[in-house]
């Protein structure tokens, strides 16, 4: 009998170490603001669930499932340093995704350097990412604030406005925002002049007093780098003070639907914008996205954040794939000059620095049955607007 038992116990553990094996998951650990910033966050879950399902139901990734850890750092640096040696030490990831904030982005970054894990940053906008802050651990999906940047300031280069007014958040993006705007209309525009620059606390913005200083200052144009909560209470302020008339306005993210949707009828008209057009793709992977992710999400349409998940997942299954292991050393020499198929065609991730060449859409802000679109939109192609090679080269530090 006891010998009975102990076959049946050995039978027992063999089966549980097969059904273990057999769920086992290559792990993602995934940090983002989840509560702090849900506009965008919950979209962008989302996106990641859509392609996690697709790249599973056909296979997995080197014949297991791929799994995201998804955590919420509440948008503080600490936090999300805290979180992510848990991930890595306690739960099994082979390598970090996401955040939103550029400040927690630079964090993680600094962290993933230090450790010697990857990290793919795949929203944080501050060029440091990648640039002077750049680590052979780090690379970024969003097209660059450079870049993007750089396609407003070539339209605001064609007006005859001369006197700048800016506005943006006083932390990491806001600043690199401003500043690439500045030296990238300077160089197609040299007589332009910066007459006033407004810097609110992120998501703590007086309105009132940044509109009355912009007024105040008599620009022939303003660059807004304002979004979410900040950029609602700075429309709405300055369409009621008249700030917008007459002058012209080019804003960074204001066309991307997490920002321009919530607007509804108060939306801007005619500014000249970063953002994301989906009700306006008709054919090919743009549209293929649009339709897979309302099929997945009823009564739900992409945003930005959608999309950004939705590549996020997909390079990573890429990288592991192409790696053909989760071996560090492997993921990092795959990474370099990676080629991803997206909604957006192939990408790359440059080995010279670990930028993406995502590009962006560029459009003017409209209303539409009560609520703000883009329209004479355009998809931009980033190379047109990078910095040269050995201009990149000269930013990053020797590693």
């Amino acid at each position: 009998m006891k010998q009975v038992k102990t076959l049946l116990a050995a039978a027992a553990i063999a089966v549980l170490g097969s059904s273990a094996y057999a769920a086992d998951t290559i792990k993602i650990g995934e940090i983002n603001h989840y509560k702090r910033l849900a506009a965008f966050a919950e979209p962008y879950k989302k996106g990641v669930e859509l392609a996690l399902s697709e790249i599973n139901s056909s296979g997995g990734v080197l014949g297991k499932d791929l799994e995201f850890i998804f955590r919420d750092d509440q948008g503080k640096p600490g936090e999300a340093v805290k979180i992510a040696e848990e991930l890595m030490t306690r739960d099994g990831a082979v390598m970090l995704t996401g955040t939103i904030l550029s400040n927690v982005g630079l964090a993680i970054s600094s962290f993933a350097a230090e450790k010697g894990y990857i990290y793919l940053a795949a929203e944080p906008l501050a060029d440091a990412l990648v640039w002077t802050s750049g680590n052979p651990y780090t690379f970024r999906l969003r097209a660059s604030t450079w870049v993007q940047a750089a396609m407003l300031a070539e339209e605001a280069a064609k007006t005859d406005a001369i006197r700048y007014a800016t506005i943006a958040p006083n932390y990491a993006y806001g600043t690199a925002a401003v500043e690439a705007f500045k030296v990238n209309l300077k160089q197609r525009k040299p007589e332009v002049e910066f007459v006033t620059e407004q810097w609110p606390a992120l998501f703590k913005i007086d309105a009132g007093s940044e509109v009355q200083a912009i007024e105040s200052a008599k620009p022939d144009a303003i660059y807004n780098v304002t979004f979410g909560p900040d950029l609602a209470k700075f429309v709405r302020e300055g369409t009621t003070r008249g700030v917008f008339e007459g002058r012209k306005v080019y804003g960074l993210l204001t066309g991307e639907p997490e920002y321009l949707e919530p607007l509804k009828d108060e939306a801007p008209e005619g500014w000249f914008v970063t953002g994301y057009p989906w009700y306006g793709f008709t054919a090919g992977p743009e549209k293929k996205f649009v339709d897979a992710y309302i099929a997945e999400f009823p009564g739900e349409t992409p945003k930005i954040g959608s999309l950004v998940g939705y590549m996020t997942a997909k390079s990573i299954a890429t990288l592991i794939t192409d790696a053909g292991s989760t071996e560090t050393d492997a993921l990092l020499a795959a990474f370099k000059d990676l080629k991803v198929d997206t909604p957006m065609g192939e990408i790359t991730y440059r080995a010279l620095d670990h930028q993406s060449t995502m590009g962006a859409y560029v459009g003017t802000t409209a209303l539409e049955d009560g609520k703000g679109v883009m329209v004479d939109w355009s998809y931009k192609d980033p190379a047109a607007y990078m910095p040269s090679d050995d201009e990149v080269k000269a930013m990053r530090p020797a590693n």
